[in-house]
C-alpha cells in the first residue's frame, strides 16, 4: 500500500513539474524566429504595434490582414497612387511618418525618433542587410524583422516565407499565409493551363515600365512576370540583364505586333508621340491600333495582386480563346478583394488608364 502511494506521490510530483514547465514557456510570452536575412531574432508577444519600412514592406502586412495594428508608415505611403493596398486602407494617411522611405533608405533605415515616438513592438523591414538590421535593432532597441519578396521586379516564391514568417510572429491562427500561398498557386497554374495547348506566334513587347521613376516607351523588362506567367516571350528576351533601355532603332527593328504599355509611363508616352510622330507611324501595332494599357505593378516593389491581373488582361488580348471567360476589370476586382477586402481597380483606372486598347495616334 505504502508503496503504490509512493507512485502516486512521484506521478503526481512529475505532472506538476510538466505543467510547470509547459506554463513557464507560455508564460515567457516570446518567440524566436530566424528572418530573411537569415537573422535570429527574439520578440515579445504578443504584437500589437508595429510599423514598416523598406519596398513592400507594410503591402505584406495588408495582405496578411495585420494592418489594424500598424501605428506609423513613411511618408511615401500617404500618397497610395498606383498602390491597392493604400487605396483599401486610407487611413494610412493619417497615422504617424516614421520618416520619408523609398529605395535610398532601404539599408539606413527610418527615423529612429520618429520611429520610436510610435511605441512599436517591433519593425518589419524589407530588403534590408543583416549587418544593417542589426545596427538598426541595437540603435531602437526594439526587434527587427527582415521580410523579403525575393528578386525585385519579380514573382519569387520566398514571398510565401515572408507571408508564413508574419503569421508565426503575429499570431495569425486563421491560415492566412496559407490561404494566400494556395491563391497565388492556383493562380499561376491557371495561367500556364490556359496557355500551354494554345499557340502565340506575335512578337511581344512592353514598354513605359517603371523603374526608380516613370519612363518612356524605351523602358522595358527582359522577363516581364504576366509574360512570364503566360509562356510568352518578349522580343527583348535574348537581351542581357532585367531592367533595360533599348535602343529605339532596335524596336523599329523587330517591330512588335502587340505592344502593352505600363500606366505609369503613358503621359511620357504620349509625350514622345507629340514630338516624334514619325518613329511610332513605322511601328506597326501603332498603325494597326494593337497598343493597350496595362497597369502599372512596379510600385515600391512588386504589386502582387496588379502583377497577376496584368497577366489575366494580356491573356484575354493574346489568347482570346482561352480567356473568353475572363472579364479583365471583374477579374482585376476579385485579386484585389481576396487580397485586400476591397475592390479598388476603379481607383487604379483613375490614376492609370486601366484595361483596353490604347489609341494615342487617333
Amino acid at each position: 500500500m505504502g508503496m503504490f502511494v509512493l507512485k502516486r506521490i512521484l506521478a503526481f510530483s512529475a505532472a506538476l513539474a510538466l505543467l510547470w514547465m509547459t506554463s513557464s514557456v507560455a508564460l515567457a510570452g516570446y518567440i524566436t524566429v530566424t528572418d530573411m536575412a537569415d537573422r535570429s531574432v527574439t520578440i515579445d508577444l504578443p504584437v500589437k504595434r508595429i510599423v514598416c519600412a523598406g519596398p513592400g514592406a507594410l503591402r505584406l502586412i495588408a495582405y496578411m490582414n495585420q494592418t489594424e495594428k500598424v501605428v506609423g508608415v513613411e511618408e511615401i505611403e500617404r500618397d497610395p497612387t498606383g498602390r491597392p493596398y493604400a487605396y483599401a486602407h486610407p487611413e494610412f494617411k493619417s497615422l504617424p511618418t516614421i520618416g520619408p522611405g523609398g529605395p535610398a533608405y532601404i539599408d539606413r533605415g527610418p527615423d529612429p525618433e520618429a520611429t520610436l515616438a510610435c511605441k512599436p513592438d517591433l519593425l518589419f523591414v524589407t530588403y534590408m542587410q543583416s549587418q544593417n538590421a542589426k545596427k538598426l535593432q541595437n540603435k531602437l532597441g526594439v526587434p527587427v524583422v527582415v521580410l523579403s519578396y525575393g528578386d525585385l521586379a519579380t514573382f519569387d516564391e520566398t514571398v510565401f516565407d515572408s507571408f508564413r514568417l508574419i503569421g508565426r510572429i503575429m499570431e495569425c491562427n486563421d491560415g492566412r499565409a496559407d490561404a494566400l500561398v494556395k491563391f497565388f498557386t492556383q493562380m499561376k497554374k491557371d495561367l500556364f493551363e490556359r496557355t500551354a495547348v494554345s499557340e502565340h506566334r506575335q512578337k511581344v513587347y512592353v514598354g513605359g515600365i517603371g523603374h526608380k521613376g516613370s519612363h518612356s516607351i524605351d523602358s522595358t523588362l527582359r522577363s516581364y512576370p504576366p509574360f512570364e506567367f503566360l509562356g510568352v516571350k518578349s522580343v527583348v528576351e535574348g537581351l542581357k540583364g532585367d531592367h533595360i533601355f533599348i535602343d529605339r532603332e532596335k524596336l523599329l527593328e523587330w517591330d512588335p505586333d502587340v505592344i502593352f504599355i505600363d500606366g505609369g509611363g503613358r503621359h511620357l508616352i504620349q509625350a514622345d508621340i507629340e514630338k516624334n510622330p514619325h518613329f511610332y507611324e513605322h511601328l506597326s501595332a501603332f498603325k494597326q491600333g494593337r497598343v493597350y494599357l496595362t497597369l502599372p505593378y512596379n510600385h515600391y516593389t512588386t504589386n502582387l495582386g496588379t502583377c497577376f491581373a496584368n497577366a489575366y488582361y494580356v491573356g484575354t488580348v493574346l489568347y482570346p480563346e482561352a480567356f473568353k471567360d475572363i472579364d479583365p476589370e471583374k477579374k482585376a476586382n476579385d485579386i484585389y478583394k481576396f487580397l485586400l477586402g476591397k475592390s479598388v481597380y476603379d481607383d487604379m483606372k483613375r490614376s492609370f488608364g486601366g484595361y483596353g486598347p490604347w489609341l494615342p495616334m487617333h
